[in-house]
């Protein structure tokens, strides 16, 4: 199966289901952020935790809803040994779960609190200590919730739902499972697909099936919308952001890379999308210094008396190629390649790269002017299609795609764990969920 287009650079292949799979639609699988482990959200209206050392079952954790589980999240930040999972459901309810991981604590094997390999690598597949517990229901949504989210210090959840609107908790954090509402936000029309926090600021994105994307921020002890992305031309399923600090592929050019960084960093990392339109969209925010330079030239308003207010331009930086036929539920940045993946309806997986394109007109002007060089980059990017899966779970539809750091046997025994080797999980109709091996061509 699979692998890759003649011109790729990339060779993706199966390396292993996860097992045994769910009998019923898989909707999601969500790696933890430490620790070699995933959970998978399922019709089945259970979570399957499984290893990413063996890719076997270690817990099922039921008993909390009453309907399909069609997202999962985990809580990121050190949580002293202690993995917490957030978990959406049809049943309009949101439940959060805790477990006390043995091989994650703190002087468990010596090494400063990482985890043991033989409790998540026994052959059985089998847990040695006490199951997830249910910690607290959270209920408000009056139809099914589509997704969870995490804020990166894990102090926010966000959830949102089939009646439109986006719920911000806080986690009081007080021993007691305690949450408090801080937000309910109702600016969109239609059912809401998606919630994704930004990876290192208070800021919220979330996507439609009104076609549209709308960004959030808190204002003093109000949250509200600061934009609302438009272009797609269909249900926005799935978002996700930018790693941070991340320049696109530049041959080794670490001059090009800085440079790069610098032009950008004031708009931060940019966001991608992905529709029943077919199209794999990615949107960049203006920089507030360039946001107020452009209001003073378009209104004479010198930027410094410009009326504060937390609106964000933010605009349309690349339409990926076309390569899929049917509506793309899921894409994937990649925190660590900075390579996107897609899939959808149509069966398909896509890997893209970005790659920097320099502009010889502009860099021959700036050799020749005796004026101050200008703030304009000597550079763009295009996204290329580098591999590609046909088929990758039969004639299923695939739910979800994502980035995993690979951490099974193979790798550990050929000493590939410094050089941060990646996976992809696919997660399907059929309740498969599999695992794939991607790398370059050349290695």
């Amino acid at each position: 199966m699979a692998t890759s287009s003649p011109s790729s650079s990339w060779i993706i292949s199966p390396l292993s289901d996860l097992t045994p799979p769910s009998l019923e639609r898989t909707w999601q699988t969500a790696p933890h952020p430490n620790l070699p482990l995933a959970a998978t959200s399922s019709a089945d209206k259970t979570v399957r935790i499984y290893s990413l050392v063996n890719y076997k079952l270690l817990s099922t954790v039921t008993g909390g809803h009453k309907r399909s589980v069609r997202s999962c999240a985990w809580k990121p930040g050190d949580i002293k040994g202690e993995s917490v999972l957030a978990t959406g459901s049809f049943d309009a309810t949101v439940g959060v779960w805790r477990r006390w991981n043995s091989y994650g604590q703190e002087g468990e094997d010596g090494e400063g609190g990482r985890p043991r390999r033989h409790d998540i690598d026994e052959e059985e597949g089998e847990e040695e200590d006490e199951e997830w517990r249910f910690a607290v229901l959270l209920d408000g949504h009056d139809s099914e919730v589509k997704s969870v989210s995490w804020s990166a210090s894990g102090s926010l959840l966000a959830t949102c739902s089939r009646d439109k609107s986006i719920w911000i908790w806080e986690d009081l954090d007080d021993g007691d499972n305690n949450f408090e509402t801080v937000a309910v936000l109702q600016e969109h029309s239609a059912d809401v697909k998606c919630v994704s926090w930004h990876p290192s600021e208070g800021c919220l994105a979330s996507g439609s099936y009104d076609d549209t994307i709308r960004i959030w921020r808190e204002d003093i002890d109000d949250w509200g919308q600061v934009a609302c992305l438009e272009g797609h031309t269909g249900t926005v399923w799935f978002i996700d952001w930018e790693p941070v600090d991340y320049a696109p592929d530049t041959n080794n050019n670490s001059n090009i890379k800085e440079e790069w960084k610098e032009h950008y960093k004031l708009s931060g990392p940019r966001l991608v999308s992905c529709s029943a339109d077919n199209t794999v969209r990615v949107w960049r925010r203006q920089g507030k210094e360039q946001q107020q330079n452009a209001y003073a030239a378009n209104t004479g308003i010198p930027s410094i008396i410009r009326p504060t207010g937390l609106d964000e331009t933010w605009y349309e930086d690349a339409i990926l190629p076309a390569t899929h036929d049917l509506a793309i539920y899921s894409v994937a940045w990649s925190k660590r390649s900075g390579l996107i993946a897609s899939t959808g309806a149509d069966g398909r997986i896509v890997v893209y790269e970005e790659r920097v394109l320099l502009d010889s007109k502009k860099q021959e002007e700036d050799s020749m002017d005796t004026d101050p060089p200008s703030n304009e980059p000597k550079y763009s990017s295009e996204w290329k299609v580098v591999a590609t899966v046909e088929a990758a779970h039969g004639i299923y539809e695939i739910n979800h795609v994502t980035w995993a750091k690979r951490a099974d046997r193979e790798s550990q025994r050929d000493g590939r764990e410094g050089k941060e080797e990646e996976i992809l999980i696919s997660t399907a109709d059929d309740g498969s969920v599999k695992v794939w091996s991607i790398k370059r061509g050349e290695e």
